[in-house]
């Protein structure tokens, strides 16, 4: 859910963006202000996701008021003048909405910023999880641990098949088991997988993403007991 907050100084134009805000299901409506320096008190108390900032305002202006206002908080601006338009965006206004602002033009900028928004929270969470290292030939590549799906022995190689690619690394598969948690489990001597992406165990096999892996006798009651 984004929070928004909406500063302008004329009454129906803030009537018509919390009308719009109460028909989006991705917005929250925190609070309106027609008094910028009320706004930006609020704002540095509290900074919300989303800010949709008119320009033409008494005692300070939009523009004005964009570079006081955090980094973190998204801006949309909203006015009746569009010469305007490139001083916003040298401000890094996400958009730029001109009155009168109908509801279609309204839920492509909600667009934009849940986008933007989404991809952040993607990049945060990416570093934020466990990863480790593999040495790919002259090249060293991260790995999430929730993406790798299974280890396979090829040759003097380990592939280490992800949800989105398969990394190639020259080890063998005690190597690999060293820097694996122990969410990671040996099936067979070619075969290393991850049990949070384990499907399931039949007879001889266990399957991840419809993929068949065998499964010996060595390995099978560990597995049991682990899946168990």
């Amino acid at each position: 859910m984004i929070d928004a907050i909406i500063i302008d100084d004329e009454p129906k134009a803030i009537e018509l963006l919390e009308n719009y805000c109460a028909r989006s299901s991705d917005l929250y409506h925190v609070k309106s202000f027609r008094n910028p320096i009320e706004a930006l008190q609020f704002i540095e108390h509290k900074p919300p996701h989303l800010i949709f900032l008119d320009i033409n305002m008494p005692n300070l202006s939009g523009i004005q008021l964009a570079k006081l206002i955090p980094n973190e908080c998204h801006i949309i601006f909203t006015t009746a003048y569009s010469e305007y338009a490139v001083e916003s965006y040298n401000l890094n206004a996400i958009d730029y909405l001109l009155k009168p602002i109908t509801h279609q033009r309204f839920l492509k900028a909600i667009e934009k910023v849940s986008s933007i928004i989404k991809t952040k929270h993607d990049l945060i969470s990416k570093h934020t999880k466990a990863t480790i290292m593999v040495k790919s030939g002259y090249e060293k590549h991260q790995l999430v641990l929730d993406d790798i799906l299974y280890l396979e022995k090829d040759g003097n190689y380990m592939v280490y098949h992800n949800l989105t690619k398969k990394i190639l690394a020259r080890e063998t598969i005690g190597e690999a088991l060293e820097k694996l948690p122990n969410t990671f489990i040996q099936t067979h001597k070619s075969f290393i997988v991850s049990i949070k992406h384990i499907e399931k165990l039949k007879s001889k096999y266990v399957y991840i993403n419809d993929i068949k892996i065998p499964v010996s006798n060595r390995y099978k009651s560990i597995l049991e007991d682990k899946l168990s």
